[in-house]
């Protein structure tokens, strides 16, 4: 089993583990939605006591790596990751009081917004909580040179990816039902989105 490893997590886990105190329930199921590495999930769970925590990913590695650093934490509230494709119907998951999902939304296609909001629509309770993290352009502009830069770097690896127009990504959510309620300026020209 090969544990993988985010350089990012480290640098961004405590500015995220604020806010989601926060704006997440105290209580309830947290669905993460693309876990990849499992870091933060290994991370959050254990500094949010009252929530359960469901991690997920498509991807088998990303599952077995989720898996090993949820053994080394041992918090009785981490579950074992599910085999989740946001793009595939009906998600394993029937309802959740939030929704975690960290750096997808640039690194897919434009049909994994709608679908992640669709399914969020579907499965959070109501009054339950969507959280996203990442970077977005702001009014049509990118943030920063550096996003400008990542943005060009995305498109190159991957036509169908890139960061993404928030007001795109707000009017996908409303047109499934999701009230944008706040955005939170991160460190590294990263937003927390919350719906």
């Amino acid at each position: 089993m090969v544990r993988k490893h985010a350089p990012a997590t480290v640098r961004n886990r405590d500015s995220i583990l604020n806010v989601l105190k926060h704006s997440l329930p105290k209580n309830g199921l947290v669905l993460e939605v693309a876990s990849g590495s499992g870091e933060h999930a290994a991370y959050f769970a254990p500094r949010l006591q009252g929530l359960t925590w469901q991690p997920s990913d498509p991807n088998h590695e990303s599952r077995a790596s989720i898996s090993s650093w949820a053994e080394e934490t041992q918090s009785d509230n981490l579950l074992t990751p599910l085999d989740l494709n946001v793009l595939v119907n009906p998600w394993p998951v029937p309802y959740a009081d939030a929704i975690v999902c960290i750096n997808l939304l640039h690194i897919s296609p434009w049909a994994v917004t709608r679908s992640l909001m669709a399914g969020a629509a579907r499965t959070l309770r109501m009054g339950g909580i969507l959280y996203l993290y990442g970077p977005f352009k702001i009014d049509g502009k990118h943030t920063s040179i550096s996003n400008e830069v990542f943005h060009e770097s995305l498109k190159t690896r991957d036509a169908q990816w890139g960061i993404r127009d928030l007001a795109k990504v707000i009017c996908e959510a409303k047109n499934q039902g999701l009230k944008h309620i706040h955005r939170i300026q991160m460190p590294a020209n990263n937003q927390s989105i919350i719906f």
